[in-house]
């Protein structure tokens, strides 16, 4: 089986509504043991992960001097490295980077450090892609478990997107469509997006982003191709921008034309791409219900790569900066429900015991490739680079870094936002 032939059964065995995880297409007795391996975070899928062999070995997990060897190969690098960790991550890992944030911030962040010789990417696969572009020429990027991939990225392959445009083109109108990527995209993505005009987004600047892409054309005949996040593309046409939910069509790479007839495309106004995360996918409007129930005077705060009925049913929807600032100036009683990944739910629990913080959902939600970098994977990326062995790499294609760079350049031409700020709180 293909790399390609593995994603599509992935992919269209849970269907795009629902996770998409490799685990559904193991069978037999051995798949059996394989997939729990796999949703234990361990074990591996050659056929849709972009990288499972690690060399030499790594620390046993067990070992009581992880935290120390850590410290010890991180002081003996000292400004060499610069480890970013996300929101995301498990606190084993948060706890050695040296600046925390979303995304973009830490792409951003290590491009602010050229004095590094390495970066230490905390993350995810796409977001060590943006740190390579964003990057000097004289600096590395590494990614301590190459398996740290993002379903939502993986769910837009180049070839998808390129058969896409090419039923814009057939449907005449390529020319009127701007492309807008998600940061949560690929480097090649990014790449397309580059070089067909369109831009990238964060889920803090969508708005001005779609806006900028609406703005292209001045005749209001204009579209955007959303690339790979169904709902964030919907919420924030819908609820910021104005337009309808008929004004949306949802494109599926895995049916003839994307499951759309002529008309559909020619009457849309925003071409949503069948992506979406699978952690903030699995929140439902009826769990807000539920918790409203429960917690006497909760308020309900959600990402906006949820579903529109999760938004429509929340009390606040925001980026994850967004979530952190409005926990931090709500007052000491209130009560709250998040609905994100639940490392970070659980660290702003902890950082707040003033505050009732419960999370969204009543089953585990973490991001389960975000969680394959543990302490053991940093441990030996950073005692590697100390033995002057660099491993695990990211290195973006400079002809694909060229065009991607296009697409983060346009975002960053946008208006300046202001630092995420809370809502006023006497409104929470």
């Amino acid at each position: 089986m293909t790399s390609v032939d593995g994603y599509k059964n992935a992919y269209a065995a849970v269907g795009a509504g629902g996770s998409t995880h490799v685990t559904d297409v193991l069978t037999g007795p051995a798949g059996s043991s394989a997939r729990a391996l796999l949703l234990l975070g361990q074990g591996s899928d050659p056929d849709s992960e972009r990288g499972v062999d690690c060399p030499g070995e790594l620390p046993a997990a067990s070992d009581p001097t992880l935290v120390e060897r850590a410290r010890a190969a991180k002081a003996a690098l000292g400004e060499k490295v610069f480890v970013l960790g996300h929101h995301y991550q498990r606190d084993e890992v948060i706890q050695f980077a040296d600046v925390t944030g979303d995304s973009f911030k830490l792409a951003r962040d290590a491009a602010a450090r050229p004095e590094a010789d390495y970066i230490v990417f905390c993350g995810v696969h796409f977001m060590a892609e943006s740190a390579d572009i964003l990057t000097g020429q004289n600096q590395r990027v590494l990614l301590p478990d190459l398996a740290a991939g993002c379903s939502m990225a993986d769910m837009a392959r180049d070839f998808q997107v390129l058969d896409c445009w090419d039923a814009l083109s057939d449907a005449g109108i390529a020319e009127q469509t701007v492309p807008v990527t998600y940061m949560n995209s690929s480097a090649a993505i990014k790449a397309f997006t580059g070089e067909h005009g369109g831009l990238v987004c964060t889920s803090s600047n969508a708005r001005r982003a779609l806006r900028w892409a609406f703005d292209q054309h001045q005749d209001g005949q204009g579209k955007v191709l959303f690339l790979p996040d169904q709902h964030l593309g919907r919420n924030t046409a819908v609820r910021e921008l104005g337009l309808s939910l008929d004004d949306c069509v949802v494109y599926n790479p895995f049916k003839p034309n994307g499951g759309l007839t002529v008309e559909e495309l020619r009457q849309a106004r925003m071409i949503l791409w069948r992506g979406h995360c699978s952690v903030h996918g699995r929140f439902t409007a009826e769990q807000v219900a539920n918790v409203r129930e429960r917690v006497p005077g909760v308020r309900v705060l959600v990402h906006p790569e949820c579903t529109y009925e999760v938004v429509s049913a929340a009390d606040l929807v925001g980026s994850t900066e967004y979530i952190i600032k409005t926990i931090e100036a709500a007052p000491a009683g209130s009560a709250w429900a998040i609905g994100t990944e639940l490392n970070l739910v659980r660290r702003l629990a902890e950082a707040h015991p003033d505050k009732v913080i419960t999370f969204l959902e009543s089953t585990v939600c973490y991001c389960a490739t975000m969680n394959r970098i543990d302490l053991p994977h940093l441990v030996r990326t950073l005692e590697s680079l100390v033995r002057g062995e660099v491993v695990n790499q990211i290195t973006v294609e400079p002809t694909v870094a060229a065009k991607a760079r296009l697409a983060l350049d346009r975002m960053l031409a946008l208006p300046e936002l202001p630092p995420a700020t809370a809502p006023d709180p006497a409104t929470i």
